[in-house]
């Protein structure tokens, strides 16, 4: 494999992880509070908003539920907007985040709701507020299960980034499908899915290290 080849695997894998990192760290943001929001806005909990839950809900649901190739051609107009172009890196970091915030803000919601309502319970009693109590009991018990969300997150943009390279979207997936497919050159295909792989596990371990580091069951073992 030439040296130019080479330079271009590099620079496709620096721009997926571009791409893996802000799309991640900004859905991930939005994400969090819509997913606290939904596990404590329900009938008779914490902060009691049905209607808006349920408004909330079917907005995440269907964003969700929509594929995500479809949706990075559906929003073309508004990543246009907000980039000034619809190809490229940067344009590919508005449907991944768009993609991120429902997925995490569900994750999230399943981890708080997993939490004993016992210690909801108890610290009511003790006087807490509920901000204390989304704070300092639900997000600090939820640490593991949210480290686990967050891995499982980032892994499946890994896999979105390179999705979106079947629209011009660059990155890993956009070399597989210029050079591995179109040019007929199955060594480079075999290395972006090498490249692929190995950035999953990376990830993958990386998480399950911290949401152990994270569990006091574990610590108690």
């Amino acid at each position: 494999m030439s040296p130019d080849l080479l330079l271009l695997i590099g620079k496709a894998t620096l721009d997926t992880l571009r791409m893996v990192a802000i799309a991640g760290l900004i859905g991930s943001l939005i994400g969090l509070p819509i997913g606290i929001f939904l596990a404590t806005s329900g009938k008779g909990e914490l902060f009691p908003a049905p209607n808006i839950n349920r408004i909330v809900g079917l907005i995440v649901n269907a964003t969700r539920s929509t594929p995500f190739i479809i949706l990075v051609v559906a929003i073309i107009p508004f990543t246009r907007l907000v980039t000034g172009t619809s190809i490229g890196t940067k344009a590919a970091i508005v449907p991944l985040t768009i993609a991120t915030i429902p997925f995490f803000a569900r994750l999230v919601e399943a981890a708080i709701r997993d939490i004993d309502k016992g210690l909801i319970e108890a610290a009511r009693a003790m006087g807490a507020t509920p901000t204390q109590i989304v704070f300092k009991v639900l997000l600090a018990e939820a640490r593991p299960a949210l480290t686990l969300a967050l891995t499982m997150t980032i892994v499946s943009l890994i896999g979105y980034s390179a999705m979106v390279g079947a629209v011009g979207g660059g990155g890993l997936g956009d070399l597989g499908i210029r050079y591995g497919y179109q040019r007929f050159m199955p060594d480079v295909m075999l290395i972006v899915v090498v490249v692929l792989i190995v950035l999953v596990q990376v990830v993958q371990s990386a998480g399950d290290g911290l949401a152990r580091r994270f569990d006091k069951r574990s610590r108690k073992n």
